[in-house]
């Protein structure tokens, strides 16, 4: 559009500035010659258009926006019409309590109430994308801000509207992967109306009041030491039981050499024993059996 503007120009000065008396009136046909040149050259240019990969364009004729999208790569268009470009990869929106973390500065986490009355702290980010088909509508009823206008509030709100059915902790444990199933029903159907896609919401972090999360951190403690006791009562119950078993043992033992050996057996056991400190090396003279039928077994 410059360089049609800028060869009307030079075609204007052509016929009405340079005169029989200006010294470039024998240039004027060059001149209008090259306004021509310069009108056509933007009239070509202007008809051509190339859209960057990743991009779709969407025309826009004297406030009208043409149904029909433009899709990457060179495109021939009427030279009047506007384009604008969306980009339709995937987008991440994150809203966190971390400064600079998220798409906003500062403290842009999301304070919402619980079941039971708690405030709690939800770091979300949010990944979808710009439905191709969708761009012109989207141009047309939202603008090409619709991050601040869709993205935003309406993340924001599910999360409010559906975090109120659930009690703090339910949401900081138990009920955390089904709150997050909730909110990425309710958006995905708000953004599919407005032409976006909602790819996936992850619930970065809930952070609990601080005397709720004492309180979690203590509950967590008792029954740590709960289970702790458990454990050494059990050891101590099985110890107790070998400790019975081997007492048992030693009376059955007890029991049976008092009742089950003769004086013979006892005998011939003592001689065993004898036997073998008489074939240790230390040993010199072993003496068995009473004073009148003495045995000896002489050693080094």
């Amino acid at each position: 559009m410059f360089l049609i503007i800028l060869g009307m120009l030079i075609v204007v000065i052509s016929f009405f500035v340079v005169n029989g008396n200006s010294p470039l009136a024998r240039f004027k046909g060059a001149i209008r010659i090259i306004g021509f040149v310069v009108i056509f050259l933007g009239a070509v240019t202007s008809m051509l258009k190339v859209i960057d990969a990743g991009d779709v364009g969407v025309k826009t004729l004297y406030g009208k926006v043409d149904d029909d999208v433009l899709h990457s790569g060179l495109n021939v268009v009427n030279p009047l019409v506007d384009v604008t470009t969306f980009d339709i990869r995937t987008q991440n929106y994150t809203m966190s309590a971390v400064h600079n973390e998220g798409n906003k500065e500062g403290d842009d986490a999301i304070r919402v109430l619980s079941a039971d009355g708690l405030e709690v702290v939800i770091d979300l980010s949010v990944l979808f994308k710009v439905k191709p088909s969708s761009a012109p509508k989207i141009l047309a009823t939202i603008g090409t801000d619709y991050v601040d206008k869709v993205v935003r509030p309406i993340t924001r709100t599910a999360i409010r509207d559906n975090a109120v059915s659930y009690d703090a902790v339910a949401l900081y444990s138990l009920k955390r992967e089904e709150f997050q199933q909730k909110i990425y029903q309710t958006i995905a159907r708000s953004f599919a109306g407005r032409g976006l896609e909602l790819e996936q919401l992850l619930v970065r972090n809930v952070t609990l009041p601080a005397s709720v999360k004492a309180a979690i951190e203590s509950k967590i403690n008792a029954e740590q030491e709960a289970q702790k006791m458990t454990f050494v009562l059990q050891k101590e119950k099985q110890e107790a039981e070998r400790k019975r078993v081997e007492a048992q043992g030693i009376a059955d033992y007890q029991q049976i050499l008092s009742t089950g050996l003769s004086d013979k057996q006892l005998q011939y056991e003592a001689i065993k024993a004898q036997k073998e400190i008489a074939l240790s090396p230390n040993t010199k003279i072993i003496m068995l059996g009473n004073g009148k039928n003495p045995v000896i077994i002489g050693g080094n």
